[in-house]
């Protein structure tokens, strides 16, 4: 008997590990989708008169997942290198004699295995899209809910001028509305049948093999295409780097929760239950293990996508070692993606905000948040350089005197003898939030008129028109 599989131990999985995820792509979903792919090859081949439609109902019945035994399918995959010759004797072991060859007729390993994957992968957009969707909507929530709280928008983590938490909220919004949209645009190359043979040529099945292909696409919903992909890994790759960059738009989230809750800020807190990161030495800590967990994803997602060039480094017409890195890499972006998708949905759905310690905030440093705001309603009198100079010198005496921005402007002014010019009352914070409101309405409406992923409508309408 063949040692158990193991895989392992992940800590970071153990907690946050997106279970969709994990099951499309766990050993059984492998099988279940290789032996999908046989029974539509045998299916394919008798709508085209290569076999008996007897025959390929019979290979349909032996190619289910009760009739496999794994340890010998595995002990096989160690001694080939691949799974399809062990899965396929596994199939004929379940047939009559007379069957023996049929199954498998034509196509080569990795015909069923990219096939296979293909599947996985689509079955993996459909999840992704199905998380974004969810974290989109609660991200859409909280954009119209704080449309008008007044904060400190930060630039080089310095407060820069007044917005509304809504809109910093807004233009994450409009990322993963783009991020969506990209699944959608990116899935008729990924979710592509491979029916080529041994180098790409389709010599086995001969003048059937285009329409065998073709129906095997019907049957399993995926795209069709005349040219092999063997060797050619963009498809797969793309598929890697949008489940990067979906993590990573969930880090930069992550990220600004982690800086607004620290305590010298207070603006932001993670949901809170009794002993959501607590401590085991200090009680006081509340530490946000959300946002943490969210970019430990994104930044083991990093490291992992920087392989995704390397598969397309893959020469001729097959791989040599090539392949063997997306076997690893690809279901584990695919874990990482929907479980930085599932960390952040929570976080954002129990997000607890602050108003007034945003408000509170703005006074920091003397006010000198609205240095920008008295300057450009000064330059409308005096010109921008000579109000910039002004105001310049107001925000470097409230910092080195402790004083706030509109005694040491007015003071300034009066100095240069322009103080008529200083308007009064001076321009306040809520004066001052340009289209921060209006923003988060258009990323909201945006985002409401982004559309979800239809695998199957996108699927068979993309058949329809290649064979018109």
């Amino acid at each position: 008997m063949t040692v158990p599989f193991r895989s392992p131990f992940s800590l970071l999985t153990q907690l946050v590990g997106d279970q969709e995820q994990l099951g499309i792509f766990a050993a059984d979903g492998c099988l279940e989708s290789w032996l999908a792919a046989e029974r539509a090859l045998a299916l394919g081949q008798a709508t085209s008169g290569v076999i008996e439609v007897a025959d390929a109902e019979a290979i349909v019945a032996a190619a289910c997942a009760g009739n496999i035994d794994h340890d010998r399918l595995w002990a096989k995959a160690r001694t080939v290198g691949y799974p399809i010759v062990g899965l396929v004797r596994e199939i004929e072991r379940n047939l009559s004699d007379s069957l023996t060859g049929r199954v498998h007729f034509g196509a080569t390993t990795q015909d069923i295995m990219d096939t296979g994957l293909a599947l996985q992968l689509s079955r993996s957009l459909s999840a992704l899209d199905r998380r974004l969707g969810d974290l989109g909507d609660a991200i859409a929530e909280q954009t119209h809910r704080y449309a008008h709280t007044v904060m400190a928008a930060r630039t080089h983590a310095q407060q820069a001028v007044p917005t509304t938490f809504g809109a910093t909220l807004a233009t994450l919004l409009a990322q993963f509305a783009r991020h969506r949209r990209r699944l959608a645009q990116a899935h008729p190359r990924i979710a592509v049948v491979s029916l080529f043979g041994a180098g790409g040529t389709s010599a086995a099945l001969g003048e059937h093999a285009g329409q065998i292909r073709a129906d095997m696409a019907e049957r399993l919903n995926l795209y069709d295409t005349e040219m092999p992909w063997h060797a050619d890994r963009d498809g797969v790759a793309e598929f890697g780097w949008l489940c990067a960059t979906i993590t990573a738009a969930c880090a930069k989230l992550a990220r600004n929760v982690v800086d607004l809750s620290r305590t010298e800020i207070g603006e932001v807190s993670e949901p809170y239950v009794s002993h959501r990161g607590a401590s085991s030495t200090m009680p006081q800590k509340v530490n946000p293990i959300s946002s943490e967990a969210i970019i430990g994803l994104s930044g083991a997602a990093g490291a992992l996508s920087s392989s995704l060039l390397r598969l397309q480094e893959a020469g001729h017409e097959r791989a040599a070692g090539e392949w063997q890195i997306e076997w690893h890499v690809i279901p584990q972006l695919a874990v990482l993606a929907g479980s930085a998708l599932g960390e952040a949905l929570t976080l954002v759905r129990g997000l607890r905000v602050d108003a007034d310690r945003m408000r509170t905030n703005l006074l920091l440093g003397g006010g000198t948040i609205m240095a920008e705001a008295q300057m450009m309603r000064l330059a409308e009198t005096m010109g921008h350089d000579r109000a910039h100079a002004l105001v310049y010198e107001a925000a470097a005496r409230t910092r080195q005197r402790g004083i706030a921005l509109t005694h040491s402007l007015r003071e300034v002014a009066e100095e240069q003898n322009v103080l008529h010019l200083v308007p009064d009352p001076l321009i306040t914070a809520d004066d001052y939030l340009g289209q921060a409101v209006q923003n988060c309405a258009r990323a909201v409406n945006a985002w409401q008129r982004t559309p979800a992923l239809k695998v199957h409508d996108i699927a068979i309408s993309e058949l329809a028109r290649e064979r018109r």
